[in-house]
């Protein structure tokens, strides 16, 4: 049976708005249940897709992290021609990293970093995540195991050239984490198995916001929106939020 595959969300609330960034090979399916929160506590939310993101594979392997950055520009100036003055900004893995770029290029109100990458891994480590996207993303459509075992298995002799720029952005980004003076959250796994846990230090220490704060959970993955602390996760982030200076 095929299964719908998720859909960028604008959750329209209140008149804070927190733009939301889901990683690489994930959806806005990973933060869906964060933004529904927030929408109760009278905060708006959007949750853009990257290109190439909630799509066939076939798909994802010909785009890159510059036309990401693209689709994380056009949600932010989404929000603000919707009206929305000020704007948070939240993000998982690579959405953290992008969280952390925006905050340094745009006016942010606070930015929300978790799982967040500083150190990335080889490229074909990364693509073994996009091996792993395809066969979800096969068996949500429906396919049998043979079909599925077949389609991968052609990808699993492709490349992804674009995988290679993501070092250089992490480390851009990285290198940029003095600039950032807008609050910070950083929230990171200590049973992260995707990413070195240590990244959550990095951000923290060398970020230069005067309002920073570091929250350690002890029974998440890396996907830890969707972990066992998630309602945990929710009000952390509400309370983050709920501290910010808003004019609103």
């Amino acid at each position: 049976m095929r299964i719908a595959q998720p859909k960028p969300f604008f959750f329209e609330s209140g008149k804070r708005a927190v733009l939301l960034l889901h990683g690489f090979t994930g959806t806005s399916a990973d933060v869906r249940m964060l933004g529904r929160f927030l929408e109760k506590n009278g905060y708006t939310s959007l949750a853009p897709h990257y290109k190439g993101h909630g799509v066939p594979p076939e798909q994802l392997i010909e785009t890159g992290p510059d036309e990401w950055w693209e689709d994380v520009i056009s949600g932010y100036n989404q929000l603000k021609e919707a009206g929305y003055e000020e704007i948070a900004v939240g993000g998982l893995s690579l959405g953290g990293v992008f969280s952390l770029k925006l905050g340094v290029k745009m006016p942010v109100k606070g930015i929300v970093t978790m799982c967040s990458p500083m150190v990335m891994k080889t490229p074909d480590k990364l693509y073994e995540g996009v091996l792993k996207y395809a066969s979800d993303y096969k068996r949500y459509e429906g396919k049998t195991a043979a079909e599925i075992e077949e389609e991968v298995g052609a990808l699993r002799g492709k490349t992804m050239p674009s995988l290679a720029e993501l070092k250089p952005l992490v480390d851009d980004v990285k290198d940029q984490l003095p600039d950032i003076d807008a609050p910070l959250l950083v929230i990171q796994s200590r049973n992260d198995d995707v990413i070195d846990p240590d990244s959550a230090n990095i951000i923290y220490e060398n970020a230069s916001s005067e309002e920073k704060q570091i929250e350690w959970y002890e029974k998440s993955g890396h996907v830890i929106t969707l972990g066992p602390e998630k309602e945990q996760l929710h009000e952390q982030v509400y309370q983050f939020l709920e501290s910010l200076d808003w004019n609103v």
